[in-house]
């Protein structure tokens, strides 16, 4: 109470939920921006975050390598020399806040290494089944990669079948015989890319980065493979051309 005056009235709260200024909106969203970054370099620093073992299977020659190489450096060229037994690299990815780190398994597709695949996928949570659109053998070897898959990892595991090599003209398997085989396997996606140009790569990682985080779930049955009812494929035929995903063809 002032000495001979009206006591000053207090300036009424705003109630919660009430809508906020422009300026505190503004404030908090670049707060969370903040707090986000903070978390992912803390995070990175300290090697935290959900570690995702991802095994590429596939026949030799049908690009396993050149789709890691693609999405961990952005590179590729066209003599690789061929897997021999098992190479591995790992790569962090920051997806929704989320902090996820992935173990790339790249197998060797020859004959003679055939033996160590079985102790590579066991552990793994993610198999990539590669093969060729251009090389008919190898798509009618991906039954046996599966069967692979299945002895191992029954259907704890997500599956993922690739066709690869789209910027090729001379395609063998079509799209759609893609598609059918992926729903006969009980894939949980189909995808075709271009390790040469990049197409799909990315949008193929992320993908499977978004699948992730429900295997920690109690719902993690609905998102592993093992019924064409969990299917999931990507129409390529609409899909947007390297060149409108800004990727230049090389």
């Amino acid at each position: 109470m002032r000495q001979g005056g009206k006591q000053k009235p207090l300036k009424k709260p705003k109630k919660k939920g009430q809508n906020l200024d422009e300026q505190d909106v503004a404030f908090k969203e670049k707060k969370k921006e903040e707090e986000k970054l903070v978390k992912q370099m803390a995070a990175k620093a300290a090697g935290k975050g959900p570690m995702y073992k991802i095994v590429f299977l596939g026949d030799q020659g049908v690009g396993k390598t050149s789709l890691i190489t693609r999405f961990m450096y952005d590179t590729f060229d066209s003599h690789y020399a061929a897997t021999i037994g098992i190479d591995f690299l790992s790569k962090t990815m920051y997806l929704d806040d989320k902090t996820i780190r992935l173990q790339l398994w790249d197998t060797a597709g020859q004959e003679r290494f055939r033996s160590l695949i079985p102790s590579y996928i066991r552990d793994s949570n993610v198999a990539i089944v590669v093969y060729d659109i251009t090389n008919k053998d190898s798509f009618n070897d991906v039954q046996k990669w599966f069967d692979y898959i299945r002895a191992e990892r029954g259907t704890d595991v997500l599956i993922v079948l690739v066709g690869n090599k789209s910027d090729l003209e001379d395609k063998v398997i079509t799209s759609e015989e893609g598609e059918e085989q992926a729903k006969k396997l009980g894939c949980n996606f189909f995808i075709e890319t271009s390790s040469k140009n990049g197409y799909n790569v990315k949008k193929l990682f992320k993908k499977i980065a978004k699948l992730l985080p429900e295997l920690q779930n109690e719902d993690a049955d609905q998102a592993l493979g093992g019924g064409n009812q969990n299917v999931q494929t990507i129409d390529v035929s609409t899909d947007k051309s390297p060149q409108e995903e800004g990727i230049a063809n090389q």
